[in-house]
């Protein structure tokens, strides 16, 4: 059954025993984050909840993206390679040579059915506007605050429509919204994305610029507002490609210049003024697992808000990995890859996005190598295409390994990687914004890694080092993880328990020099020892490749060494402020084991609270539980 509203989703999860449904009151405040992040961390990515009592008119529905088959659900397939083989076979369509008449007249029956996505504008009202809030009061809908140094509620699922003055084109993008009164506010367009280009033209024109932000309806919208689109391309074209049915777009009662989805659950109208000064928004508990630093960007006023009479309200939650975006992230890489691939980089085989890397951090790339120097020419073509610019470090491999059994992988790649020769450092580049690491906001370092097969294979790993002689040379190590030495990959993890200027070089000096470990990761001690995954998501948000990774020099071919500590003035100079982890407070934690023994019987255990000790670290917290500033 494939949905045709946000409910219908829901009893289609329901269906698939997809869904689990809490009825006893959950408060948006935190309380639904914390039962969100529990379940989006089982096996498999757990259950979509639904809330259905929220102290509103209006039930939560929360991880519906979050697992294999949900994302298949939305996207209508059975598997991802579906859409993948979909969007193939078009591109191969338009590309293959059509020299007879044949051959041409064969591609009508598919242009025509492809004509027939486009979106199309409707007269009348939509069910989206079944009923018009007299006097717009944002404090109705249920909107989440998801972590405790939040900066207030925040719409994580908004679909912002926006259109360029100039040409008419529309853009739909997904940018947070943060509420700041009943009736206003803050919208986080990064400076790279549409929408901020767009406010940048209206600011030019001096006019006021008309926003809708839509929420819910089919949720083959909110994916595709998330899509690498290109510019001009649009994405409710994509909908309507994935669903195989057109989009019906109705017009805004306020703002009528901007259509949205006739079907969707909530529709915020309103305006920017673009000569008004910008407004304080975050912090923000973010996808990259750290809080966002609050910054000064556009205020909405609301015009309208209009819902239907059914609506749904629905939210993702982001934070440390893996959550409900990482399946989204999978959904992307595999419908993107062809597209990537016929556009930029013909070797391209394969690509892959880690849980761990947060989508831009890091990025596996396999290749058909075809010369010298090929991971290369792959590295500069994909860090000048579209979204791939936020990309921190790239892994460029030709091996038969499947890319996501990472222990075999790096143990294959491995044994052609030696430093001195096949680390690739680019001292300056386009950052994503969240990217907290970087000296100069927006714009940091990247790395590559070529761990193509070489003529020879590169010296031997370690099955271990004398860890015990390291720690009692350097009191400063807290501990040594090296048990992937012992399964042949030649890397080990160093955790520091205090830190002075030079403290990181200088053991990064000896034991890179001395081990035969050709990758050396160190990290803080608040960090779970020995849990691979999250210190490779601690390393990845935490270097700017720029100035944290260097290689040591040694007779194994180099140590490539990355300082993925927290960064500070006095140790770093490190002049930005440094951001906390993602970690719910221990008093919703208890409410919540509370309210899941009563639901359920049984507790599961809040996963952020591993992480606790990264928040008592002087050098990284800097907001009190109330989310004013510490320092």
């Amino acid at each position: 059954m494939a949905a045709n509203y946000l409910k219908d989703f829901i009893q289609q999860l329901s269906n698939l025993g997809e869904l689990k449904t809490i009825d006893c009151f959950v408060d948006p405040v935190l309380l639904i984050s914390e039962f969100t992040d529990r379940e989006c961390k089982q096996p498999g990515g757990g259950k979509a909840l639904l809330f259905t009592n929220t102290g509103t008119d209006f039930p939560v529905v929360t991880n519906i993206y979050g697992s294999l088959k949900r994302i298949c659900a939305a996207l209508r397939c059975n598997n991802l390679n579906d859409k993948e083989n979909e969007i193939r076979q078009f591109f191969e369509m338009l590309t293959a040579p059509k020299d007879t008449l044949a051959k041409k007249l064969s591609t009508l029956p598919k242009l025509g059915q492809i004509a027939g996505f486009f979106p199309k504008v409707v007269s009348g009202r939509g069910d989206c506007q079944q009923v018009v809030m007299q006097n717009p009061d944002l404090s109705k809908i249920p909107v989440l605050k998801t972590w405790p140094c939040d900066g207030g509620r925040f719409i994580t699922l908004p679909m912002v429509n926006t259109k360029d003055p100039l040409t008419g084109v529309r853009n739909l993008g997904m940018y947070r919204v943060q509420i700041l009164t009943n009736d206003s506010t803050a919208m986080h367009w990064h400076r790279h994305k549409t929408g901020a280009r767009h406010y940048e033209v209206y600011k030019s024109l001096n006019k006021l610029m008309p926003v809708a932000i839509a929420i819910g309806g089919d949720p083959v919208y909110a994916y595709s507002a998330t899509a690498p689109l290109p510019d001009g391309v649009d994405e409710y074209l994509l909908a309507g490609f994935l669903r195989h049915k057109r989009v019906n777009l109705v017009k805004c009662i306020t703002q009528p210049e901007i259509e949205v989805p006739a079907d969707v659950d909530f529709v915020i109208e309103g305006y920017i003024d673009p000569a008004e000064e910008l407004v304080w928004e975050g912090p923000f508990g973010d996808h990259t697992g750290f809080y966002s630093l609050a910054d000064y960007y556009p205020k909405v006023h609301v015009t309208a808000i209009t819902h239907r009479k059914d609506a749904v309200y629905p939210a993702t939650i982001v934070g440390i990995p893996p959550m409900e975006d990482a399946y989204i992230a999978r959904a992307t890489e595999q419908i993107f890859k062809f597209p990537i691939k016929a556009a930029f980089v013909p070797e391209l085989e394969d690509m892959h996005m880690p849980d761990c890397g947060v989508q831009h951090n890091i990025v596996i790339a396999k290749i058909h190598q075809q010369y010298p120097g090929n991971a290369v020419k792959v590295k500069n073509a994909l860090w000048g295409a579209g979204q791939m610019m936020f990309n921190k470090i790239l892994i460029v491999t030709d091996t038969n390994v499947p890319l996501t059994s990472y222990n075999q992988l790096f143990k294959d790649c491995l044994q052609y990687f030696e430093p001195q020769r096949d680390v690739y450092i680019d001292r300056g580049g386009v950052s994503d914004v969240l990217d907290h690491s970087s000296r100069t906001f927006a714009c940091g370092g990247k790395l590559m890694l070529d761990v193509t097969t070489k003529d020879t294979k590169s010296a031997q790993c370690p099955d271990s080092i004398d860890t015990e002689s390291i720690i009692h040379q350097f009191s400063e190590i807290a501990n040594i993880d090296t048990s992937l030495l012992s399964q042949g990959i030649s890397v080990a993890i160093i955790y520091i328990s205090c830190k002075q200027k030079n403290t990181v070089r200088t053991i990064a000096e000896n034991v890179g020099a001395t081990s035969g470990v050709k990758i050396i990761l160190f990290v803080d001690e608040g960090l779970p020892h020995n849990d691979i995954n999250a210190a490779l998501w601690y390393s990845a948000g935490n270097i700017d490749p720029a100035t944290d990774c260097y290689i040591i020099d040694n007779q194994c071919g180099g140590c490539l060494c990355a300082d993925a500590t927290a960064k500070t003035l006095s140790a770093d100079g490190f002049t930005r402020q440094w951001p906390s982890a993602v970690v719910m407070d221990s008093k919703t934690v208890a409410e919540v084991d509370k309210m899941q023994n009563d639901i359920f019987g049984t507790i599961i255990p809040s996963p952020s609270q591993r992480f606790e000790d990264l928040c008592s670290n002087e050098a990284v917290k800097y907001w009190n539980a109330d989310g004013s500033s510490a320092n």
